[in-house]
């Protein structure tokens, strides 16, 4: 069985079997999170997209792009929602963005926060709530 490992950070002297992508176009992703299914792995880029891998063999599958916000220079965080429905993402401006995810269009986006929208997340259990938190020291609940 073959592992991959997926880091936003230095591993220093740590060895890991990597993959290089080797695409001018790529931006730093400081911030990554896996889909429910273990299928997908979205990726919060610097170029104001979330770039979407499929897991099993880590490859762009660019279909699924996701835009409209305004992430550069800031590790806004990005989540699936419980049942993989919905991509979640705060931006700069504080506001917080809901794609869907067979569209890849904007479901939703509303003021989250004033400054930086850094983390959004669904609750597991109730899952029409949405938790934000942003550089404004709130951390919201949205239903």
């Amino acid at each position: 069985v073959r592992e991959a490992v997926v880091s936003t950070q230095s591993t220093g002297d740590i060895p890991v079997d990597r993959k290089h992508i080797a695409d001018p176009g790529m931006h730093s992703i400081p911030s990554c999170t896996i889909s429910p299914t273990g299928k997908w792995l979205a990726c919060q880029s610097m170029d104001n997209k979330i770039t979407v891998f499929a897991t099993q063999k880590l490859r762009v599958n660019r279909k699924k792009v996701f835009k409209g916000h305004m992430v550069a220079g800031y590790a806004c965080q990005c989540n699936f929602s419980p049942d993989s429905a919905y991509l979640v993402s705060g931006d700069a401006d504080g506001r917080c963005f809901i794609w869907d995810w067979k569209t890849t269009k904007v479901y939703k986006r509303f003021k989250a926060h004033e400054g930086v929208c850094g983390g959004c997340t669904w609750l597991p259990h109730e899952t029409s709530k949405l938790l934000t938190c942003g550089w404004d020291g709130k951390i919201k609940l949205w239903d």
